[in-house]
C-alpha cells in the first residue's frame, strides 16, 4: 500500500473534492480526517475510496505520539472552522491554528510536502490583493487565525526542507458544499436553492458605492482549486503562500444571472439578460444586514502573479462556465 495521503477536513467541501481528484489519479492510500459532528457531512466521501477514516482529535494525538512517523506521503490540510461569522476566539485560535502549526512541525520533521488552506479573507478591506504582509489586515478571527498561521509559515519556510504551500482560497463554489447550506455556503449553491423555491434570486442591495448586486468578488470553481492543489503536489519543489483565485472579479449578479439561465435552459426557456430578470422581479435585492456592516468585502480580486511565476498555467473558469457547470450538477441531483 506504501504511504498514505492525509487529507483534513476530508468530508468538507473542497476536502471531499481533493479526495475525489486524488481518486481521480488513481489514489486511493488515503486517510480521511475530519469531525463529523456534523454527521451529514459523510455523504461527500460516500462516492470516494479511501483506506482509513480518523477523528481529526485521534489523528492529532498519533501524530504527537509518533504514531505516523514514516508512514505518510503528503498532508492536504483543509480542516478548519470557515465561518467568518463565527465570534469564539478560543475555539477558532485553538481549531485554525493551533491544529495548523501541529502539522506544520510533523511535516518539516518528516520532510514531507504540507498543502494547507489559508483564505482571502487575510485581506480585510484591503483593495490589492497581493501576498505580502502591507496588504493583510484581516475583519475577524476567521481572518486572523489565517493570517497569524501564515506568519509563522513565511517565518519557519527558510528553515524548512520540505514543500510548504499556503492557498489564500477566494470565493470557491461547487459540489460537495451542501452540509454547509445557510450563510457558510457559496453564493452560487444559494442562489440556486432560492430560484428553485421562490423563483427569484435574492442579492443585497449596493453597498460601498456599488450598485444593487454589483459588489464584485473572485469567485473560482472548486474543480480549478483541486487542479492547482494536485499540480502543486505533484511538483514539490515549490514552496510559498499563494492566492488561489481567477484574477478576475464579478459581480453577484453575474452569478444570479448564471444560475437563472442554467435553470431556465433546463426546463426549455430561453436566457435573459440581466435587465430582463430585473423587469421581470426574477432578482430581488434585499437590505445589507447591520451585523455584516464593516465586516464586508464588497470587492475582492485574486492577484495571480505569484502564482504564476511559481509556473501554475492553468486557466480558470469564468462565472458563467463554472456555475453553469454546478447548476447541471446541482440539477441531476435534485
Amino acid at each position: 500500500m506504501g504511504r498514505y495521503y492525509v487529507v483534513t477536513g476530508a468530508a468538507g467541501f473542497i476536502g471531499s473534492n481533493l479526495v475525489a481528484g486524488l481518486n481521480a489519479r488513481g489514489i486511493t492510500n488515503i486517510i480521511a480526517v475530519d469531525n463529523l459532528s456534523k454527521a451529514e457531512k459523510f455523504k461527500n466521501l460516500v462516492d470516494c475510496d479511501i483506506a482509513d477514516y480518523i477523528d481529526k482529535h485521534e489523528f492529532l494525538r498519533a501524530i504527537e505520539a509518533g504514531e505516523f512517523d514514516g508512514g505518510i506521503e503528503a498532508i492536504l490540510h483543509q480542516g478548519a472552522c470557515s465561518n467568518t461569522m463565527e465570534h469564539n476566539g478560543v475555539y477558532m485560535m485553538d481549531n485554525n491554528y493551533r491544529y495548523s502549526l501541529s502539522l506544520l512541525d510533523f511535516c518539516a520533521d518528516q520532510v514531507i510536502p504540507y498543502l494547507y488552506a489559508s483564505s482571502a479573507a487575510t485581506y480585510g478591506a484591503s483593495s490589492v490583493f497581493r501576498e505580502e504582509r502591507q496588504y493583510e489586515s484581516p475583519l475577524n478571527v476567521y481572518g486572523y487565525s489565517k493570517f497569524l498561521f501564515d506568519q509563522v509559515v513565511r517565518r519557519a519556510m527558510p528553515d524548512i526542507a520540505s514543500q510548504v504551500v499556503g492557498f489564500r482560497y477566494f470565493n470557491v463554489y461547487g459540489p460537495r458544499e451542501a452540509h454547509k447550506a445557510g450563510a457558510g455556503s457559496s453564493v452560487a449553491f444559494n442562489a440556486f436553492h432560492q430560484f428553485r423555491k421562490e423563483g427569484r434570486v435574492k442579492l443585497f442591495v449596493g453597498s460601498d458605492g456599488y450598485a444593487d448586486g454589483g459588489q464584485l468578488r473572485d469567485f473560482v470553481f472548486v474543480e480549478d482549486i483541486v487542479k492547482a492543489n494536485l499540480h502543486f503536489l505533484e511538483n514539490s519543489s515549490v514552496s510559498g503562500i499563494f492566492n488561489l483565485g481567477t484574477g478576475r472579479a464579478q459581480s453577484f449578479n453575474d452569478i444570479a444571472v448564471a444560475v437563472i439561465n442554467a435553470c431556465r435552459q433546463h426546463e426549455g426557456q430561453p436566457v435573459l439578460s440581466l435587465g430582463e430578470m430585473q423587469t421581470q422581479g426574477l432578482i430581488e435585492y434585499v437590505p445589507f444586514p447591520d451585523i455584516l456592516k464593516g465586516k464586508y468585502q464588497s470587492f475582492t480580486q485574486a492577484d495571480i502573479s505569484a502564482l504564476r511565476a511559481a509556473g501554475y498555467a492553468e486557466e480558470f473558469q469564468d462565472v458563467s462556465t463554472g456555475v453553469g457547470k454546478y447548476c447541471v450538477k446541482l440539477l441531476q441531483d435534485a
